[in-house]
Parts: C-alpha cells; structure tokens; sequence
C-alpha cells in the first residue's frame, strides 16, 4: 500500500486543515497573539507590501540554498524557531522537528519550555541542535540549564529577552490554557469533540515542561512568571560562561542592537516574538533594514515572525537577514498530518526559494540584497549603497 499523499503545499493548508482536527485550545495557543492581534496581522501583511524585481535571461539552471552562518555551513537558509511545547499539536513533534532537521540540514532550536529534555533533543538532533534560554527563577537556576546545555553537547546557545512577562493572550485567558495544564469541564468538551488528536496524545503521555522536572538549580516551570533578569548585567555573566556561540533574541530596537553586539554577543535574531507580546510592536520586517543598519554588513542577523513560505524567505534576506527561522507554519503542518506534513511544507518552502531565486535571476543565497527588492523611486544607475537606502525606505512604508 502507497503513503498516503500530503494535502499541505502551503502554510495556509496547513493551518486550514490544523484547525479542523486540533481542539480549539491547542490550535488557538499556537495560533493566538497579544492584545486584539492586530500586531500578527500586520507581520503577515507587511509582507505583501515587498515587492521584488524579477530579472531575465540568467543562466538559473542551478540555484544553489546552502547558507553559512556562525561559522557553520547549512543545506537550507532557514531553521526552525524556539516554540514551547510543540508536542501539544502531534505526540513526539519534537522528534519530528529533530528528524527533518537532520534529513534535511538545518538547525532546530529547543525552547526551554519544550516538553522534551534538553538532553533527549542533543540526542535526536545532533548537531543540528541549538537550545534557547529563558531567564528562570534566578541566576542560579538559569545558569543550570545552560550548564545542562553545554554537558549535552549544544554548541549554540539562543537568550530571549523579549519577554520581562507574559503578556495577557486573550485567546488563552478565554480557553482557560494554562501549564502545567488544568482540566475544566469546557476543556474537556474540548477534546472529546476531537477523539483522534485525544487518544493519540493520551497514549503518547501528555505533555510538559520537560526542563523544569526533578532538581535543576531550584528552577520551576511559571508561565507567567516575571523573567526580567534577563537584563543586560545578565548577557554579560552569560557570555562569560557560555563557550559557544550565543546568539541573543527578541531584539526590535537599533540601540540595543548594538549594545548587545558591544557585549559579545555572536549573532542577533531580529524577531517581534510573532506579536506575542506586544499588540502594537512594528512588523518585524521593518525593523530588520534599520537593525542591519546599525550593526554593520557583516555580524549575522537571524528573523523570524510573519514568514508563511519561501518567498518571505527570500525578501527577509534580502532585506538584511542571514538566516530564517520558521515557527507557526511548522506546528500547523504538524498538528495537520504530523511527519508527512512537516515534510510537505518544509519542502515546499525550499522549492519557493528555488523557484524565486530562478525568477531574480539569482543562483546563491549571498546575492540575495536590496537591489532583488523592487523600488519605483531608484534608477539603474544607483549605487549598492543606494540600494541599501531604498530598502530601507521600503521597509519603512506603513
């Protein structure tokens, strides 16, 4: 008998077909932002406001998407982002992250309030494997499960330090979602209406903050527990004691973009926490141009928040990303079909790129820049510093 044939060539069959067979609280977690939401809708929709220049006659026979970043060569210009119990939306998503990491050659980037064990992850992604850290009950504790990190062999290390708190998501507050999880009787209702996602997650065991289980340093799982030391004094201790790569994320702001560059930091991850945190935070890719700006051509910027297929790949690097990372998209494609779609939709991705890059007329990811960006305002004859201005002039337009 043949493999069933995935229904996913996009993100929005992902997320349509997602919605049908998670419970609402699940699929309103993953899917839900700050405030009114206004903010997840304007990542998405900045994105529609990019254009890019299609250019002709090329010889594109090969369009090559391996990407360097930090020292490492990668087979894709993209990696999955950090996400909090990922195995809500299929049993064992992690593993399922882990495996198409390494198939297909990217990084997967552990959260700290995955419900899989930093040590178990170091297992099943390898090398392909980067943890994130988020500030825990203390120093002390924080420091432990970086401690843990390096023991299990993680070589990059992701801070995030756009959350000082929680912020208040509605969807949540309305659906009663908590960790660790408190069943009421609406919940129930909940997941008996969806049998099939109920029993295989039952069987699988349910899922937890894997992290904050047994002795770690005094640490406890709080989802809504202040984690504002992971202040400036903190980076500062943390670069000391972290021998490998550390990559800081959350950063919005030109200025502390370059104090976190000032403090040795190896890499920053321009991301708005996908509106999670902030109703009335700016699309992130606005702010990528003017943080590319700050820092200089050369240190290495991540994104993340608003990416829905590889085209929005293309224009984030044009814009001044090294690298991508994936989030939402993922957990839709897994809480849809599980493996076989987190495949579908990851290959689709890549054949985006491909497809792209062909129509710029483009064969490597290093030309991907501003002058790929369309702009009615520059002439043939501008300068690449020009282009770089226009770009930013694009990013900047409401």
């Amino acid at each position: 008998m043949s493999p069933q044939r995935s229904r996913i060539y996009s993100t929005e069959d992902a997320r349509r077909l997602a919605q049908r067979r998670l419970p609402r609280l699940v699929f309103d977690f993953v899917e839900g932002a700050a405030g009114r939401e206004t903010g997840a809708a304007r990542n998405l929709s900045q994105f529609d406001e990019i254009m890019l220049q299609p250019r002709v006659m090329a010889d594109v026979s090969v369009c090559w998407l391996t990407t360097k970043l930090l020292g490492k060569s990668h087979a894709l210009p993209f990696g999955i982002a950090p996400m909090g119990m990922c195995n809500l939306v299929h049993p064992n998503a992690d593993k399922s992250l882990a495996d198409a990491a390494k198939s297909m050659g990217f990084p997967v980037c552990l959260s700290s309030a995955a419900s899989t064990s930093i040590e178990d992850m170091a297992q099943l992604a390898g090398a392909q494997a980067w943890f994130q850290l988020y500030f825990g009950a203390s120093k002390e504790a924080s420091l432990a499960l970086v401690d843990r990190a390096r023991t299990a062999g993680y070589e990059t290390l992701v801070l995030t330090v756009d959350v000082p708190q929680v912020s208040r998501r509605l969807r949540d507050l309305r659906n009663g979602f908590s960790v660790p999880f408190n069943m009421s009787p609406r919940a129930f209702l909940d997941f008996a209406s969806h049998p099939r996602w109920s029993l295989s997650t039952l069987a699988a065991g349910a899922p937890r903050p894997m992290n904050f289980e047994g002795t770690n340093g005094g640490n406890t799982f709080d989802r809504g527990a202040s984690r504002s030391g992971a202040d400036w004094a903190f980076l500062d201790v943390l670069r000391k004691e972290w021998p490998g790569k550390l990559i800081v994320k959350g950063v919005t702001s030109a200025i502390d973009a370059r104090r976190v560059r000032g403090l040795g930091a190896d890499a920053i991850y321009v991301s708005n926490h996908g509106a999670r945190q902030l109703d009335s935070v700016p699309p992130a890719i606005r702010l990528l141009p003017l943080i590319r700006d700050a820092v200089g051509p050369d240190f290495p910027l991540l994104f993340d928040s608003g990416i829905r297929n590889g085209e929005d790949i293309v224009k984030a690097l044009a814009l001044g990303a090294d690298f991508v990372m994936i989030g939402r998209p993922v957990l839709f494609a897994l809480g849809a079909e599980g493996p076989r779609g987190l495949t579908a939709l990851l290959q689709s991705f890549a054949s985006d790129i491909r497809v792209v890059m062909a129509q710029l007329g483009v064969t490597s990811i290093d030309q991907l820049g501003p002058d790929v960006l369309f702009d009615n305002t520059s002439r043939a004859s501008d300068t690449p510093d020009t282009k770089t201005q226009a770009a930013m002039r694009l990013a900047a337009k409401p």
